[in-house]
């Protein structure tokens, strides 16, 4: 990638947001940089792989697929450019990806191994910022979710159970489980949540067929 379109490119990357034109030239002209170009409905990272590097999507859409840890269902769910994948796994207890990720239309990422996140978290305050931004952010937003109050309705537990397993509350997702796994998820009755599914579909909120619901736009859920 030519040094300009690098550097602009750059410019628009959550790591690097905020960043003088100066600190980018210097980046550019010092940091390994790996790029990366996957074909539609090719693994970008599969769930399990060692998280040595962090991949930065600058263009395209990528599907993320999380999985139950008895795998009775999983949650996909779209993602446009620019986003970071993961990147709190390259830090901490678990140092592998928990996230399987294709790419959904053709994509180019950015690939910074981890010596050189390390060196750019010493050498500039911005990048650092960001960093501990986005793992702080992710961290505060599931440590409250424990204290939401508790839904009273079989539709406010249907969406609960989709909003807790969103990395991303809006856009496209899919959700593979049977009727009986999600009744028993929510605690009510396998008939229950037949009888809110059906009407949310007719609402067209969600589309179900057996064994998949479909929520075209999280955002619109209420």
């Amino acid at each position: 990638m030519p040094d300009i379109h690098l550097h602009t490119t750059l410019l628009a990357l959550p790591l690097f947001l905020g960043m003088s034109r100066n600190d980018i030239a210097e980046v550019v002209a010092h940091t390994r940089f790996g790029f990366v170009k996957v074909g539609r409905n090719k693994t970008v990272v599969g769930e399990g792989d060692v998280c040595d590097s962090i991949y930065i999507l600058t263009s395209g859409q990528i599907n993320i697929m999380s999985h139950a840890d008895d795998y009775s269902y999983s949650f996909s769910e779209v993602i446009d450019s620019p986003t970071v994948i993961q990147p709190e796994r390259i830090f901490g207890l678990t140092q592998r990806y928990s996230i399987t990720v294709t790419a959904a239309t053709a994509c180019h990422l950015i690939k910074l191994s981890k010596s050189e996140i390390l060196r750019l978290f010493e050498q500039y305050e911005i990048f650092r910022l960001n960093l501990l931004n986005i793992i702080s952010t992710q961290g505060q937003r599931i440590s409250r979710l424990p204290w939401h109050p508790i839904p009273k309705t079989i539709h406010a537990k249907i969406i609960r159970f989709f909003q807790s397993h969103c990395l991303h509350p809006v856009g496209s997702k899919t959700l593979n489980i049977k009727m009986e796994t999600l009744a028993r998820e929510i605690g009510e009755s396998r008939l229950n949540v037949s009888r809110e599914l059906n009407r949310m579909h007719e609402e067209g909120l969600i589309q179900i067929t057996r064994g998949i619901i479909r929520i075209p736009a999280m955002e619109k859920l209420q």
